[in-house]
């Protein structure tokens, strides 16, 4: 694999990421925002934020198929979510949970977080875009 996901001595010991991904393939793959779209371009989960985070992380892994890649491959996520706050948590980590089995894998790139006022439809509570490296 080209790819080790690491958390440092050091640093916080995250269980829903590494805080690190070494890379030493040569091909980049860039996932653009996945909303929670389905293949007709129809909002999934509407108001269900576990559910978008679901498709979203479906669609990702969609596209890093189209690219020849999969989340073995990710070493950046940046996930974005309509009006953030702590308690979004269980519901955030829940829609993972429910990908990562859907997937038979754990999504744990590094990934950041950033709570946004909205995104470019209003049904749309979250967005992912992830950066891969292969080959």
């Amino acid at each position: 694999m080209a790819i080790t996901l690491i958390n440092p001595d050091g640093l916080p010991q995250v269980d829903v990421y590494r805080q690190v991904a070494v890379a030493s393939g040569s091909r980049l793959v860039f996932v653009a925002g996945q909303v929670a779209w389905d293949a007709d371009g129809v909002t999934v989960g509407a108001g269900d934020l576990a559910a978008q985070v679901e498709q979203c992380y479906l669609n990702v892994a969609t596209a890093l198929a189209g690219a020849g890649a999969t989340f073995d491959d990710v070493v950046r996520l940046t996930v974005y979510v309509v009006d953030w706050t702590p308690d979004k948590m269980t519901a955030f980590l829940d829609g993972i949970a429910r990908a990562a089995t859907r997937l038979g894998t754990t999504p744990v790139p590094p990934a950041t977080l950033i709570g946004v006022a909205a995104l470019h439809a209003p049904e749309h509570l979250i967005e992912v875009e992830a950066t891969a490296v292969t080959g």
